[in-house]
């Protein structure tokens, strides 16, 4: 078995790198960083009573019944997963790796997600603590579904998709447990069941372990975005395809929102979410792709890429080394250096937050330049 998170130094011929995925996988991790450092929080308090409060709202999960900015992150970034699985796995087929190496591979890497994703929220306080919330563990089982039915056709994998989404409707409407046979009611629905049964809690959140149930179809969502980019077909199909995938999701999701069937709840990825959030990954992919890999406007893009290239690294590096010790310690260092000009508080707690940030993208950017990148 291999070691996890061992630096690698990819030699290997490669296909045209896809530059838009690389834009957009950093461009969620530079997101994610943010908040990580307690950037938007730390806005808000300085922009209070300001229209930059709706703005800041959107950094913010939206509490039940609705759709955020920010409740599109987790979702992009398992679709921009499957991306990048459809071009591994169509490089690994150009080298004659068997389809036996290529499950091995992918086995040991949806083991490595689950363990570090248990492994983020693994410490409470003083205790030990086991949950299956974080979006690694999502991503370790979407992960392995995309993989199993990756060489199926497209119809089947569509069918296949929707089939989880329509699977999980009846999940939540039918199951009937007692006290649990709400099925869009926090803390008494399905997904708040099986945690129970999973780890003995229910999140107060109202965040769900089955999650990873419906949000597998962004993956395979991805996969079939990666496979129509790689086709020899004009480009101007190829985002024709992406507009009216994204327009079919837009209309479905939306659509069982707006006739009160089932409501976008972003916490227990229900089916009008995940198809609703789906189309704006589409058309992230779509907007990102026309103008840097299509109308090759590549400026800026390294900030990004250096990130995004370490995205697993620096995930867990924020998560678990940085809320646990690294943004305090540095919080400390620039409050000391600062208190003296008489900036206030808040305003500290800002400039804080963009060191902590800049540090992080330092880090990233040795990585880079050392050709190190680490893997799941």
């Amino acid at each position: 078995m291999s070691t996890p998170l061992l630096p690698v130094t990819d030699n290997k011929t490669k296909l045209q790198r896809l530059l838009s995925l690389d834009f957009l996988r950093g461009f969620i991790m530079v997101l994610l960083a943010f908040e990580a450092a307690g950037l938007y929080k730390r806005l808000k308090n300085v922009t209070d009573n300001s229209f930059l409060q709706g703005v800041l709202e959107q950094f913010e999960h939206h509490p039940w019944h609705g759709l955020r900015m920010w409740d599109l992150v987790q979702p992009a970034f398992m679709f921009m997963a499957g991306t990048a699985m459809a071009f591994s796995l169509t490089r690994q087929d150009s080298q004659g790796v068997p389809w036996g190496q290529q499950a091995r591979k992918t086995l040991t890497r949806s083991f490595w997600l689950f363990f570090w994703g248990v492994l983020d929220y693994a410490v409470r306080g003083e205790n030990l603590s086991f949950e299956l919330w974080d979006v690694l563990t999502q991503l370790s089982f979407t992960t392995l579904v995309a993989f199993l039915i990756f060489r199926w056709n497209f119809s089947a994998q569509i069918v296949f998709s929707l089939g989880l989404l329509l699977l999980t409707e009846c999940l939540y409407r039918f199951t009937n447990i007692p006290g649990f046979d709400q099925p869009f009611t926090n803390q008494h629905n399905f997904g708040n069941y099986m945690d129970q049964v999973l780890m003995g809690k229910i999140n107060r959140g109202g965040w769900v372990a089955i999650n990873c149930l419906p949000t597998a179809a962004h993956t395979i969502w991805g996969v079939l975005a990666g496979k129509l980019l790689l086709q020899d077909r004009p480009a101007r199909q190829k985002l024709q395809y992406l507009f009216l995938a994204g327009a079919g999701c837009f209309i479905m999701g939306y659509g069982l929102d707006w006739l009160n069937i089932t409501p976008i709840i972003k916490r227990i990825a229900t089916s009008s979410f995940t198809l609703a959030s789906g189309a704006w990954c589409l058309w992230a992919l779509l907007a990102s792709y026309a103008w840097i890999d299509v109308l090759k406007h590549p400026r800026y893009l390294s900030f990004f890429t250096v990130i995004g290239m370490n995205s697993i690294f620096i995930y867990l590096f924020f998560e678990i080394v940085g809320h646990r010790w690294f943004n305090e310690y540095v919080g400390v260092i620039v409050n000391g250096l600062l208190q003296p000009l008489s900036m206030s508080e808040n305003w500290i707690k800002v400039v804080a937050a963009l060191v902590i940030f800049g540090l992080e993208w330092g880090m990233c950017y040795w990585l880079y330049k050392k050709k190190i990148f680490f893997r799941a």
